[in-house]
């Protein structure tokens, strides 16, 4: 069986970011030109949150017409799960199933709040679909 590595070489580098205060009907609408599903969020380039397309689309569900006046702020989800690019692969993958989790935040180990990646569920998929490449 192949060695898993660090979370830094599985990662999607420097991904797309979201500012807390863009208005959330345009989020959806980046989200869905970017086929993303989660995308951190930021202001004035720090990490303050995550927002995902569940959480759009519930808060969508809830907030009726006032839907067309909420912010990416109000609908993100704080305090998102994170690790350094140093982690483990096979620590990172068991946290995010035990939690539920969709995505991590890869953040810098000196500066908890900058973004330098992101791993999702579809990252560890194609982990996981090349790991019999190795072994040929």
């Amino acid at each position: 069986m192949a060695k898993l590595k660090h979370i830094k070489h599985y990662m999607t580098e420097t991904p797309e970011t979201i500012e807390h205060d863009l208005p959330l009907k345009d989020a959806r609408q980046r989200m869905d030109e970017l086929r993303a599903h989660h995308l951190p969020v930021v202001n004035n380039g720090d990490l303050v949150g995550m927002l995902s397309s569940r959480d759009v689309s519930l808060s969508e569900s809830l907030a009726g017409k006032r839907y067309a006046d909420m912010t990416v702020a109000q609908a993100m989800t704080l305090d998102p799960f994170t690790c350094g690019p140093e982690a483990h692969l096979d620590a990172v993958a068991r946290e995010m199933h035990s939690n539920r989790y969709g995505s991590v935040v890869i953040v810098d180990r000196d500066h908890p709040r900058q973004v330098l990646g992101i791993f999702t569920v579809t990252d560890a998929l194609r982990v996981l679909g090349g790991l019999g490449d190795e072994d040929a």
